[in-house]
């Protein structure tokens, strides 16, 4: 806390005064206080450097200006002061009139810059704004689960899991994508994944082991995708959920050498029916995503849960 001398000798001046009663309530810049005090620049910049030197405010940048606010001190006597001094300065309900109107101003120029980007604000670069940080936030939503990510590949969705998941179990048939995403794991300094190598429709995990299946983009790659949908089902506690993302059914055959995929895509139809047989109920399914180049691949999400008793309706 500054000496009390110090605080009283500097906030004898009314203009320092009526500038510590703004930012008591405010950060503002140079230009704000001046348009709210209409006072010169460089009267403003001199207060202010007196006001920081003493230790009552500090400043902060952003972008090309700073931002100044009131250092808020526990037991500091500027607290009295400056409760007296609203009461007594003519100027303070005035100044605070002026400071509302430069906050709506500078609310409107946010305001402005979204109308002038709405409708293309999806299609251009927004900094920070990405798919991943949004699964982040909805990951921190979900109950602490043991989870199977099937045809897990280098680990990237493994790893994601596991940020918040109680144990993922990851299979992949490539022992090198294994290797490689134990790696990653050891990387992040993730010790709760599972890594084990095998097929997704022989799957190497007990059955009722796990609380929730992932199949991310790897579905397709499966000889026989009914199969695996069934295996999924039987790992599954009852009451358990499998989360399926993968193509759209599409027509670009040079998948199959460029991607190794076993089938183009699925239709949603094709998804339902798969999940109906392996028993599952509460079945949502939904394109997600288009791509914007060609071939113009699309997602599809399906959702659906495991009944209580797993009677699948073919094998």
């Amino acid at each position: 806390m500054p000496p009390i001398l110090k605080i009283l000798r500097v906030v004898a001046d009314p203009s320092r005064l009526r500038i510590l009663l703004l930012l008591e309530r405010e950060e503002l810049s140079v230009a704000e206080l001046q348009e709210i005090l209409t006072m010169g620049q460089s009267t403003i910049s001199t207060h202010l450097s007196q006001l920081r030197q003493a230790g009552l405010v500090e400043d902060r940048r952003t972008g090309k200006s700073s931002l100044y606010s009131l250092i808020h001190t526990a037991g500091s006597p500027l607290d009295e002061i400056l409760a007296h001094a609203r009461a007594e300065i003519p100027e303070a309900e005035i100044d605070q009139a002026a400071m509302r109107l430069v906050l709506r101003k500078r609310q409107e120029r946010s305001r402005a810059f979204f109308d002038s980007v709405a409708g293309r604000l999806g299609k251009d670069y927004v900094p920070g704004k990405s798919w991943k940080s949004v699964a982040h936030a909805l990951l921190q939503l979900m109950p602490p689960l043991i989870i199977a990510d099937l045809g897990a590949g280098e680990g990237a969705f493994a790893a994601l899991l596991a940020e918040r998941a109680k144990k993922v179990i990851a299979v992949d048939n490539s022992a090198k994508m294994i290797e490689v995403a134990r790696e990653r794991a050891l990387r992040l300094g993730l010790t709760n994944i599972d890594y084990r190598q095998g097929d997704m429709e022989e799957l190497p995990i007990p059955s009722g082991a796990v609380d929730l299946v992932c199949f991310s983009q790897s579905l397709h790659h499966a000889l026989h995708p009914a199969r695996a949908v069934l295996e999924a089902a039987r790992i599954l506690v009852p009451g358990g959920r499998i989360v399926i993302l993968d193509l759209a059914k599409h027509r670009f055959e040079e998948a199959r050498d460029l991607y190794a995929d076993q089938w183009l895509g699925f239709s949603e139809a094709e998804l339902e029916s798969m999940l109906h047989k392996a028993g599952f109920t509460a079945i949502q399914t939904s394109l997600v995503d288009k791509e914007p180049e060609p071939p113009h691949f699309q997602t599809l999400l399906a959702v659906a849960t495991k009944a209580a008793i797993n009677t699948p309706l073919s094998s």
